[in-house]
């Protein structure tokens, strides 16, 4: 699919994917009811998460996210957005705001979009072009930080731009007319369109910006505007009159109203979800996962299992290695680590099969990564530790004694769980293992400071969009290796040839011609043994009773809540 083909479905074609969905697989409906997208609008649809879905601060400028988000997209609809379907489908860029997803020119430097005819704020002003090209150059303003970095990295001048609020424009965003804007890159990027998914590339009227204050009523484009919103507490939606799905085609926008509760346990979340009582029947869940121990009550009750759907996200938790440190700089000792690991282990700690698979690949097992399946050193899934001590003697290291950082707590998967499951394998290869636990804000910053950085450590990395660019640069670039801090390339590798590579790749304005390309390179950089992938998470949550047209999507792994129904 070439970027410069609209992609753009009508709204017959979305309602009648629907439809399909609500029948089986991942999708699903209350027993005994049919979904029907023509008349699921109505009734009001409560959220119960953990965290609020902006983080802190509800301003587009602001919002760390991509696919446009779950709650976010509700209210502020982007150049382009996820495709809401599905399975792997749903991994793929639609048009939002725009007809197409992009027209890329001089090597993918430049991407021109136009914009669809009808669009309104929720007052019934137009939007322009002018609207986004100031919402995008308002993230640049140091007064609102916390949005995606790369365009400060991607667009021409980024780097020094302090956004529009002293009278400078970004010259290298253009609006040669109102439904027409032009982005100019300073190297080549074949996943714009993926990046204007996210909510830096929402419209906002220059007249109404109230700076750092914009956040307490934000103007809407999406099917819901703010009615109330209490930070980290609560956050109310109801319709905004100027929206239909006659200009949107990616959004079923069924309930009248949603209202989200944050600052729940995850316990809580899912006993309420379970008893499905009052207001809960009609409630779902954004951030809130399954336990084990959850999973193995439910899974003696037929009810609950009909009211439990399974995602994925592309996510890997891997070992990493520090290759400035001894050992970790002789590849023999990397190779036999890579070899002892009983991968089945990782997986039983957890929580088994249901909420996981090994992983052998850094790229996640999904097709939109460009996926390969590979093995660089096959030790089938309990580990060959006869394999790692013959590479161990070669290196002169018969009775290694290495220390394991991780996390002090199982919450991320990279706790005293798993670094005890790879502690007792690689005690089979004749390794004695230290663990060394952090907490939360220390391990961090211990990870991502080459000079403060652990020698083996447990790790997790999931990309900010479903492509293999995002996936692998941060950790295998060696441009993007960061002395000071907020560094992912943990092995420190510099390569220039694979440096050349992603370079090359990132030409590619076509995933699906990038993409055994990607795969290609994973494979390339498994036989360097920088990591050992361990697993692939899956992803199981619960739903009300009444809720409708359930899937998790596999760009974010969550809830679409632009389509799902409680009526």
């Amino acid at each position: 699919m070439m970027r410069r083909v609209s992609i753009l479905l009508t709204a017959a074609t979305v309602l009648a994917a629907a439809t399909a969905c609500s029948g089986g697989g991942p999708a699903s409906s209350s027993p005994g009811t049919a979904f029907d997208p023509q008349s699921c609008q109505g009734g009001t649809l409560y959220i119960l998460d953990q965290t609020s879905a902006t983080d802190e601060h509800f301003d587009p400028a602001r919002i760390y996210t991509s696919g446009g988000g779950a709650v976010p997209s509700l209210v502020f609809r982007t150049l382009t957005t996820r495709k809401r379907v599905p399975g792997q489908a749903g991994t793929t860029v639609a048009p939002d705001l725009a007809t197409d997803t992009g027209t890329p020119s001089d090597d993918a430097r430049t991407w021109t979009y136009h914009l669809r005819d009808g669009l309104k704020f929720e007052d019934g002003t137009p939007i322009t072009s002018k609207d986004v090209k100031w919402g995008v150059e308002r993230s640049f303003a140091p007064e609102l930080p916390g949005g995606i970095p790369y365009l400060r990295d991607w667009l021409v001048g980024g780097a020094d731009y302090k956004g529009p609020y002293k009278g400078e424009e970004l010259d290298s965003i253009q609006t040669p007319d109102d439904k027409t804007i032009v982005f100019k890159l300073r190297k080549p990027e074949g996943d714009f369109p993926y990046v204007a998914t996210a909510t830096q590339f929402t419209p906002v009227p220059k007249a109404k910006d109230g700076g750092t204050a914009y956040e307490r009523h934000p103007v809407s484009s999406g099917p819901y505007k703010v009615q109330t919103h209490v930070q980290d507490k609560s956050l109310t939606l109801v319709r905004n009159p100027n929206w239909s799905r006659a200009v949107d085609d990616q959004r079923l926008a069924c309930p009248d109203r949603i209202e989200a509760t944050y600052g729940l346990s995850a316990a809580v979340i899912n006993q309420r979800l379970s008893t499905s009582a009052g207001k809960d029947a009609d409630a779902i869940t954004t951030d809130t996962d399954l336990s084990p121990a959850e999973l193995a009550r439910i899974s003696t009750d037929p009810n609950l299992k009909k009211r439990t759907v399974r995602g994925r996200f592309g996510y890997t938790n891997f070992i990493a290695f520090n290759t400035k440190v001894k050992p970790f700089d002789d590849v023999r000792v990397r190779q036999a680590i890579s070899y002892a690991v009983d991968r089945q282990a990782a997986v039983n700690a957890v929580g088994g099969s249901s909420l996981a698979t090994p992983a052998t690949t850094f790229l996640p097992d999904q097709a939109a990564f460009g996926y390969q399946p590979y093995d660089a050193f096959p030790a089938g899934p309990t580990g060959n530790p006869a394999k790692a001590k013959e590479l161990l003697a070669q290196a002169g290291l018969p009775n290694l004694t290495i220390t394991l950082a991780h996390r002090n707590n199982d919450a991320n998967q990279d706790g005293p769980a798993v670094a005890t499951a790879v502690q007792e394998a690689l005690k089979q290869a004749g390794v004695t293992v230290r663990l060394k636990a952090y907490d939360q804000a220390s391990y961090r910053s211990a990870q991502t400071k080459p000079s403060d950085e652990p020698g083996v450590f447990l790790s997790g990395w999931g990309a900010d969009w479903p492509t293999g660019g995002p996936f692998l640069a941060p950790i295998f670039d060696g441009r993007q290796i960061l002395k000071d801090g907020g560094n992912y390339n943990f092995a420190q590798y510099d390569d220039p040839k694979v440096n050349a590579e992603f370079d090359a790749i990132n030409k590619i304005s076509d995933p699906l011609q990038a993409r055994p390309r990607w795969g290609a390179l994973d494979a390339e950089l498994g036989r360097q043994a920088l990591t050992v992938p361990l697993f692939h998470p899956i992803y199981l949550r619960l739903y009300g009773k009444n809720v409708k047209n359930t899937y998790l999507d596999e760009w974010r792994g969550s809830y679409d809540v632009a389509m799902v129904s409680v009526k």
